[in-house]
């Protein structure tokens, strides 16, 4: 990605935290003590291919090479289905542990149970776990961040009766987090018309967001669960005739950051997937290493509007 023409503070190391193929051994086992000396082998099982996780896979390499650590990656594309074949393929490389951006609470679950039983310890991105079945985790607080884009909907609707479209992502962990957090937070005044699924995927949220149109066109917002959907449902809602709706959203990315500006998106919410990527490495050799860091840390998230977003937080890493 670009970096961006205006200056913008990136997010201190220590305070950072909602595809590609290379090999390498080594062991580690889930009651052991400290791991081995040498270079470290991470497995980093990425969860789709949006913009979010192909950031989040960026920042992990970026950080593994910086760490001197080798990295075996594979990505689930979404499938709760392929998670667990991806998680058999780290396990048979012997990996020393494995970073995970899950792709839903059941497939989860089992993965857990399968890293257990073969002495390797996990790490999660994104959404935590019991503490005492992970190596640890960099929490995005999902739920809060549907909250903050429902405040602002609060605030701009000022008491009104207004309709209110939910564009989510894939049926999953992430997706359901944000939209249970977005809708418990809306004020009884803003009804929710319409709810269904864009699977994180911009072509698909194009149609789903012509189709809201279609059957509400006095739609006045729109919960977008990722900004490569949002772009997309903008230009449909244009398009049908409803260029009224304001479009809430989530991630903070340069090209976002520049839609608030010009009018595009009234808010977004940032959580920097290259300060999730580098703190999950970082925490995850950490801990490897029995040295003193959080088990269970947290991804900052800050809703960004027209008026702040020169100050908003980098979301990618640049280059390797």
């Amino acid at each position: 990605m670009p970096l961006p023409a205006r200056p913008r503070r990136a997010t201190p190391a220590l305070l950072l935290g909602a595809g590609l193929l290379l090999s390498g051994c080594g062991l580690g086992t889930a009651d052991a003590g400290p791991a081995k000396d040498g270079p470290l082998v991470l497995g980093f099982v990425n969860g789709g291919d949006s913009q979010f996780h192909t950031c989040l896979q960026r920042s992990v390499e970026i950080t593994a090479k910086n760490n001197f650590a080798k990295l075996v990656t594979a990505n689930s594309g979404q499938d709760a289905a392929t998670e667990p074949s991806n998680i058999e393929d780290m396990i048979g490389r012997k990996v020393d542990a494995i970073i995970l951006q899950t792709v839903s609470a059941d497939a989860l679950e089992s993965d857990l149970a399968r890293a257990r039983r073969a002495g390797i310890r996990v790490f999660l991105t994104s959404v935590s776990a019991d503490p005492d079945d992970i190596l640890g985790a960099v929490v995005v607080d999902l739920k809060a961040v549907g909250r903050l884009d429902a405040q602002w909907i609060t605030d701009d609707a000022a008491g009104k009766d207004v309709q209110v479209g939910v564009l989510a992502g894939a049926p999953g962990a992430a997706s359901d987090l944000l939209v249970d957090g977005f809708a418990e937070a809306l004020p009884a005044n803003a009804e929710v018309v319409a709810d269904q699924p864009g699977m994180f995927d911009a072509a698909t949220a194009g149609k789903v967001a012509t189709a809201m149109a279609r059957a509400h066109p006095g739609l006045d917002y729109a919960f977008v669960a990722n900004e490569q959907m949002a772009f997309a449902a903008r230009k449909a809602f244009d398009a049908a005739g409803v260029g009224q709706v304001k479009i809430v959203t989530v991630n903070g990315t340069d090209e976002a950051l520049a839609a608030l500006k010009d009018g595009r998106f009234s808010a977004t919410v940032s959580n920097s997937a290259g300060n999730t990527g580098e703190l999950a490495v970082q925490n995850t050799i950490a801990l490897l290493r029995d040295r003193k860091t959080e088990k269970i840390d947290n991804t900052p998230i800050r809703l960004v509007t027209k008026g702040n977003a020169d100050t908003a937080p980098l979301y990618c890493p640049s280059d390797l």
